[in-house]
């Protein structure tokens, strides 16, 4: 059924979180109605907007890094291309500042 993907651990986490933060937003959500708020974004959002926007965002961080991942380790001279969980980490950190301060 899954074939069609490349199944690997760190893509099966990145997932994972995924699933589990739309489902605790939605119980968050049920159990306590969101309002607008203005962060550093340069709009008035909700929770589930600032989630949105950030779960765009860690897919974008992921992408790039896979598309320069070739270019790093020959940057700093790197025997393999730098592992998958760098980008992951970093895309998951920017996911909880917009979460929290967007």
């Amino acid at each position: 059924m899954f074939d069609w993907m490349a199944w690997t651990t760190p893509v099966a986490v990145f997932f994972v979180c995924i699933v589990l933060m739309l489902v605790g937003m939605t119980v968050w959500e049920i159990k306590s109605p969101t309002t607008l708020r203005k962060g550093f974004l340069p709009l008035a959002t909700t929770r589930g907007d600032r989630l949105f926007i950030g779960l765009l965002s860690a897919a974008y961080v992921n992408l790039i890094f896979v598309g320069i991942s070739g270019k790093l380790a020959q940057w700093f001279s790197l025997e393999s291309d730098p592992s998958v969980w760098i980008s992951f980490v970093l895309s998951m950190a920017l996911l909880a500042l917009i979460l929290r301060k967007g």
